[in-house]
């Protein structure tokens, strides 16, 4: 039987080849199709190009989880299963959300000011990458201080409307995961499974922080590997 193509969309402030360990373990014959995040005015509208003529298994990570929830939450019929890897379902409060919009829009500012490399220096010394090799965690990362503001301002999560209240929506098959040193999406992915039901299930990795894609390659490709 062949399997349904499997849509993997990167996290904020990097290309589609942020993937590339996952895809390396996966088998030759997974359809797999990296995707570059489009620059559209509102993180729904953008959540919509990309869903736009494509049918099949989705993963996203961090930011690219977000969009994904929104895709199969407004599209599901696009969606066949779901995998979300340290993503939250938005921030509920409007105050926290507000303040959250006001962060990203001092760094988008910053970020035109500064240009990409001491934004990343200082993005990256946020205590959730603490476990990742500064090399590799500047691999796979936008050039474009433009588009990086971009992100803040329009796909950030003081900008996305939150979904908490629509994840019993869901009926495909929904699998989270987060990093066992990332608390505080080891709690959101505990909550959202709560919400969505039965068709959830949850993975906590040992070990790691947020980025997955760097420091558990294999188990996010065995993941989506088992991904009907």
């Amino acid at each position: 039987m062949i399997e349904p193509p499997l849509f993997v969309v990167p996290g904020f402030a990097q290309t589609p080849g942020a993937w590339n360990l996952v895809i390396d373990g996966l088998g030759e014959d997974t359809a797999t199709r990296s995707l570059d995040i489009p620059q559209h005015p509102t993180f729904r509208q953008t959540a919509h190009a990309l869903s736009e003529g494509r049918t099949g298994r989705w993963a996203g990570y961090s930011l690219g989880g977000r969009l994904a929830l929104q895709i199969a939450l407004d599209h599901p019929a696009a969606v066949d299963a779901l995998l979300l890897v340290s993503a939250t379902p938005g921030i509920a409060h409007p105050r926290a959300r507000a303040a959250r919009r006001r962060a990203d829009e001092r760094l988008a500012g910053r970020v035109e000011a500064e240009g990409v490399d001491a934004f990343l220096a200082g993005w990256l010394s946020q205590p959730m990458f603490a476990d990742l090799e500064p090399a590799a965690a500047r691999r796979h990362r936008l050039e474009s201080a433009g588009a990086i503001a971009h992100q803040l301002r329009a796909l950030g999560q003081g900008a996305q409307e939150p979904l908490w209240d629509r994840l019993h929506e869901l009926t495909m098959p929904v699998t989270l995961v987060a990093g066992a040193r990332d608390e505080k999406y080891c709690a959101i992915a505990r909550k959202a499974v709560a919400a969505i039901g039965p068709n959830a299930e949850l993975h906590i990795v040992a070990g790691v922080g947020h980025n997955l894609l760097l420091t558990a390659p294999g188990v996010i490709a065995g993941l989506l590997a088992s991904l009907r």
